[in-house]
């Protein structure tokens, strides 16, 4: 019988799809996370001591949180016990609690229970977990794609560590693919498999930091590709297309594609075009490109092509990239988008932009003279005998808080730098300013 079951499990463990047979079995085998399971970091301390407390793992898809429950299973003496939210009930989970507390009191043994998908729990679920593991029957260990403090109990958060998995690096699931690659045992290296030129950057780009989704769509790619004559199983990009069922952005982030997209989006929004904008910031986002790249984009064109015919622009650009931060991708295309939208919509003026190069070209290339005495700093008493602010008019003492007096150094006095346009606001700014001058 033993023998069967032994069998049984071989098969199993063979059938089982690649992203479940590739686990790490070893935290050195674990990729990425280093800013928690690195070493001498707090969790791998806890997890080598089989020191644990509860605990809630959360982060996007793919990034390791069932894996790293599982190898925490075989590294703790506990008794380990798995379920899934989606499918248990308050009764098994009640069951589940009555028999840890019996093996606590008995044998002296902790259970750790794994709970996946912890955020579909509803509060009287979450409820009834609470008791065991504020008085240690059981230690928790919850898995969650959402932000716990706002799915999670807050007396049942209160009670865990919070460790926050980030999207793998590009690099660690290009190490994870070759070593699904590699491995004869548990992986595909059974199989003559080579990637052609372009298909493993385009399964990384599809990824996006998920090591399940690009392990899938390797092993789908290699087990649908039969061999050539010489018994290699080459897999071309649009294999690799076919197995995910994305398609390729002919988009290479270190070429001409990469530059020619950028230019074509910023002279969108230049354009005041929305629809074009959008489309090359999804061409860009589809790609892989960096979003935190597109957003830094964003608010120098905010300054540099609408400048203060709308500055509320560069406001927008700034709390998209704000935004982006909080929330990451896929949801922070939306603020993206948002902001997108609205550089394209708003009146445009480059008079702030132009300013600022003239004035720079004046610094570097004349000689612009000494800043005027009233200018100068005379909080010093030493720097008042020096004359410096003698004869400074203070503007809110005068009408409209405004007093004409010299600013500029004597070689540039007559030099205007910021000619407004009459786009938007700025319209309004180059008024008032004519205005002035009519007055003095």
């Amino acid at each position: 019988m033993d023998l069967f079951r032994a069998a049984g499990e071989r098969q199993r463990k063979k059938e089982a799809p690649l992203a479940d047979r590739m686990r790490p079995k070893t935290l050195d085998e674990f990729a990425g996370q280093e800013e928690i399971l690195g070493p001498g970091k707090p969790l791998r301390r806890m997890i080598e001591a089989d020191r644990l407390g509860s605990m809630i793992l959360f982060g996007p898809p793919g990034t390791g949180k069932t894996s790293l429950a599982l190898l925490i299973a075989g590294y703790t003496q506990a008794r380990f016990e798995r379920l899934n939210a989606v499918t248990a009930g308050v009764a098994e989970v009640r069951k589940l609690i009555q028999e840890a507390g019996e093996r606590l009191a008995l044998y002296g043994q902790k259970t750790v229970v794994f709970l996946d998908e912890i955020h579909r729990f509803n509060k009287a679920q979450q409820d009834a977990l609470l008791p065991a593991v504020e008085d240690g029957t059981i230690l928790l260990i919850g898995a969650t794609t959402e932000n716990p403090y706002y799915e999670l109990n807050a007396p049942l958060l209160s009670r865990c560590r919070l460790f926050r998995l980030s999207p793998l690096k590009r690099a660690d699931v290009e190490a994870i693919l070759r070593r699904a690659l590699a491995d004869r045992e548990n992986g595909l290296g059974e199989y003559k498999v080579e990637l052609t030129a372009g298909a493993m950057e385009h399964l990384l780009d599809v990824a996006g930091g998920d090591a399940r989704t690009a392990l899938n769509g390797l092993e789908l790619a290699v087990l649908s590709t039969g061999p050539a004559d010489d018994g290699i199983r080459y897999i071309t990009p649009e294999i690799i297309e076919e197995s995910v069922q994305q398609k390729i952005v002919r988009y290479d982030k270190n070429g001409d594609e990469h530059y020619n997209t950028v230019s074509a989006f910023i002279k969108s929004l230049r354009g005041s075009d929305p629809d074009a904008a959008l489309f090359y910031l999804a061409r860009m986002l589809a790609a892989g490109e960096d979003p935190r790249f597109i957003a830094r984009r964003m608010i120098i064109a905010a300054a540099e092509d609408v400048g203060n015919a709308d500055p509320q622009a560069l406001v927008v650009a700034v709390a998209a990239a704000q935004a982006l931060e909080m929330v990451g991708l896929p949801e922070g295309r939306i603020p993206l988008a948002q902001a997108a939208v609205y550089l394209a919509t708003a009146p445009k003026s480059n008079a702030a932009y132009l300013g600022i190069d003239r004035a720079m070209a004046d610094v570097e290339s004349k000689d612009t003279g000494e800043i005027p005495l009233h200018l100068r700093d005379a909080s010093h008493p030493g720097t008042k005998v020096m004359g410096h602010g003698k004869g400074y008019l203070y503007p809110h003492d005068y009408p409209g808080h405004y007093v004409r007096q010299q600013y500029l150094p004597d070689p540039v006095k007559d030099r205007v730098y910021y000619q407004p346009s009459d786009q938007g606001y700025e319209m309004e700014i180059r008024k008032r300013l004519e205005e002035r001058e009519k007055d003095n």
